[in-house]
């Protein structure tokens, strides 16, 4: 679904658990031309369904988006770690929301479509395994038709994110992919096969952060302390308050017990924590979860002070202050999350509030 950018490598002890033995034959990385190439069957079936190419934009654009997804074209499911080129989704008819992007970028250049990536930085997304943090940002696919420009995105209603999408090139659409499999290789402990991958995203899209800071993640973990450093240096050189590199880098002073390094990068990091919503929202959901449900009440605050427009920060609010006891502030807080949602959303605010305003009466 989410283009991976790994925001933190913590508690890390020597190289990790060994690495499992390599497949070669599925996990060698393919050349950046062959990521987006349409197998001549595909093109056949595309072109098709999609029927007359003298069709209008808005027509053949209808009719792609029919092809991916119904029974009778493609029936493309969706598959969290379906990190695939297009001809393996292809083949399998699963993709997470790159492959889809990448997916939907080269049918739409086939019908004739002017098609591109898009991507979106700060997304609400993070999960935790093992011994690594991973921050996730988003891609889907732009279509432009004259003056107007639309998006192809499996996971719209999902995807927390305070700016819309901004157009990439297909340098940084490769990387998001090398990037993808360099994550998932790495999560397996294949770190080898995990490395070629890093390095071909550093190739084709050396400017962009996210790729320096993963690679010094992946180079911390294979023991190469000297490249980590100079990785995360280089993505805050390109970034200075890139949140992913900031992290790391402060994490792994703390854990050499360099505090005179660590002490200047730890004040940027609290700079950039205290003006992202984002941080402060997942803070409130960890107090809650704690029991702390002052601080829990404080950090969803911030979340709103910061971007008020997002319903789900006024829900996570309102479900603290009602472990609080406090059913007014909380029917107050659940309604204007009410406000700002819509459908099945909606709905289910709307119930939680009648359940509320029963009680308080």
């Amino acid at each position: 679904m989410i283009a991976f950018m790994m925001a933190a490598a913590l508690a890390l002890s020597g190289n990790g658990a060994a690495p499992l033995p390599p497949d070669p034959a599925t996990d060698a990385p393919p050349r950046p031309e062959q990521v987006m190439a349409v197998p001549e069957p595909l093109r056949q079936q595309l072109r098709a369904y999609v029927g007359n190419p003298r069709a209008s934009a808005s027509l053949r654009l209808e009719r792609l988006v029919d092809f991916m997804f119904q029974p009778d074209g493609l029936g493309m499911t969706y598959q969290h770690d379906a990190t695939y080129p297009v001809a393996q989704a292809y083949e399998t008819r699963q993709a997470n929301c790159l492959t889809f992007t990448l997916l939907a970028v080269a049918l739409a250049r086939e019908v004739g479509l002017d098609a591109y990536g898009q991507q979106i930085e700060e997304t609400l997304a993070w999960r935790q395994e093992a011994n690594t943090i991973y921050r996730t940002n988003h891609v889907n696919a732009g279509i432009r038709i004259q003056q107007r420009r639309l998006t192809i995105d499996v996971a719209w209603d999902v995807v927390i994110a305070r700016q819309p999408p901004e157009p990439i090139n297909d340098a940084r659409l490769l990387a998001h992919y090398y990037n993808n499999r360099a994550a998932e290789l790495m999560a397996q402990q294949r770190l080898a096969e995990a490395l070629p991958y890093a390095t071909t995203a550093l190739s084709l899209d050396p400017g962009y952060a996210t790729s320096w800071s993963n690679a010094g993640v992946l180079y911390l973990r294979m023991g190469d302390a000297t490249n980590a450093q100079r990785s995360y240096h280089r993505a805050l050189q390109l970034e200075p308050l890139h949140p992913g590199a900031l992290f790391n880098l402060v994490s792994y002073y703390r854990r050499v017990g360099d505090t005179a390094h660590a002490a200047p990068l730890e004040q940027k990091l609290q700079t950039v924590e205290a003006r992202d919503p984002f941080h402060h929202f997942l803070a409130g959901a960890e107090y809650e979860r704690k029991g702390d449900l002052a601080s829990a009440v404080k950090h969803y605050r911030l979340a709103i002070r910061l971007y008020p427009d997002e319903h789900r920060f006024h829900f996570g609010l309102a479900r603290a202050y009602f472990l609080q006891g406090d059913t007014r502030r909380a029917s107050k807080s659940l309604a204007r999350a009410r406000e700002l949602s819509e459908g099945d959303t909606r709905q289910l605010y709307q119930a939680k509030l009648d359940i509320l305003r029963r009680q308080s009466h």
